[in-house]
């Protein structure tokens, strides 16, 4: 890369109401947040920072390089400042593949469709006016992926370091109903403040999300070794040595886990493929699955984390019929889970106050387009425990 070392900003994007959680992250990795948006986090640093970053961060969706900006007030502003916003050579090889994706707050955007269409003409007017020839291009974001975003008068040039969204860690193949997002489920047991030292419980585990994710950090194992291909690895330059040293590296870091993850479902299906979801993360081994009724789960003595994410009921009529199940859950959590850390991610609004407990905290999240709470309880043992 002959960019290589050069320090420019970093947006790392997540979903609505994390970034709190996405910056706690970023810290630990030594990285100064110089500022949060109501979707990401900004940073500072390299290419090979964004290497650690996508490799390393469970709540992040994506990390964005900056390429650089340009005042843009039109069409013809926008091609021509693409056009030379980089050396693209240094960027996009030029018998490579390249997508561009674009967020677009202006007047003279008809959509981002044609945003798209128009700064890949640019890119590829380039690369015709110096060499004669051009790369290919498309939709795909599984090679070099540049991000464009143009809000009032001004466009930011990103080289998405990630090119597929960082939830896709390769290991859920398969899903029961309304499954749980994988950062999503990181940034609930993050929330909760477990740090994987602690028993975990995940009733109503559906296809394992939780659980694996909870085994994946209970290791020290970072999601993105579970992935073989991300945006960076398809940029002109790219040292495969340099990026193998750095896996080996954090795989280094994989501990034995210090506490039990229990995970069960009532449906039989669920098991089986929450079972296989968790081998191919390879952690089948660390969770003990069992098929069984929420109110069945075997919850041992000690402190620890008991976390789920009960059925929703999006459709008219439905919340009133899961009322008992939520009242159920709360049944569950005071009778058998006293001493732990509950932990349930429900709907806002009826669902969550049928749990009939008081929460210590309600963590806003989305769940796809839901608003939910992550309900979080402190159960205590004997006579201060609460209803």
């Amino acid at each position: 890369m002959e960019f290589k070392g050069k320090q420019d900003k970093i947006l790392i994007t997540c979903a609505l109401h994390v970034p709190d959680i996405l910056a706690a992250e970023v810290r630990s990795m030594g990285k100064e947040v110089h500022g949060t948006r109501k979707n990401g986090v900004e940073t500072e640093g390299t290419l090979e920072d964004c290497m650690r970053l996508n490799l390393c961060l469970r709540t992040a969706w994506r990390v964005q390089y900056r390429l650089g900006s340009f005042r843009c007030s039109s069409i013809n502003q926008l091609y021509e400042g693409m056009k030379s916003a980089a050396a693209w050579e240094e960027i996009i090889d030029r018998q490579g593949y390249f997508s561009v994706s674009s967020f677009a707050a202006h007047p003279a955007a008809k959509n981002s469709m044609y945003v798209n269409q128009l700064c890949k003409d640019a890119i590829a007017d380039y690369f015709k006016d110096k060499y004669g020839s051009r790369p290919d291009a498309g939709k795909e974001k599984n090679r070099t992926v540049v991000f464009v975003y143009w809000n009032d008068n001004r466009a930011t040039v990103y080289l998405d370091t990630s090119g597929e969204p960082l939830d896709r860690r390769g290991y859920r193949q398969e899903t029961t109903s309304a499954p749980l997002q994988e950062t999503l489920a990181a940034a609930c047991l993050l929330s909760t403040g477990w740090q994987g030292d602690t028993l975990l419980v995940n009733p109503m585990c559906g296809s394992g999300t939780l659980a694996v994710e909870a085994a994946l950090m209970a290791t020290g194992r970072v999601p993105g070794l579970l992935r073989d291909n991300f945006g960076f690895m398809h940029i002109s330059g790219f040292d495969p040595a340099e990026y193998s040293t750095l896996r080996k590296s954090l795989q280094g870091q994989v501990r034995k886990p210090a506490a039990r993850i229990i995970a069960t479902d009532r449906h039989h299906p669920a098991i089986g493929a929450a079972q296989r979801n968790a081998h191919r993360a390879g952690v089948d081994e660390l969770i003990d699955f069992k098929t069984c009724p929420f109110e069945e789960t075997p919850v041992p003595d000690g402190p620890g984390l008991v976390i789920m994410n009960p059925p929703y009921g999006e459709r008219l009529g439905e919340e009133e019929m899961l009322k008992p199940v939520y009242a159920g859950i709360g049944d569950f959590l005071k009778n058998s889970c006293g001493g732990k850390t509950g932990a349930v991610l429900a709907p806002h609004g009826m669902l969550a106050k049928a749990i009939r407990l008081s929460p210590k905290r309600k963590i806003p999240l989305l769940n796809g387009k839901i608003d939910c709470r992550l309900m979080v309880y402190e159960m205590y043992s004997g006579s201060r425990r609460k209803e």
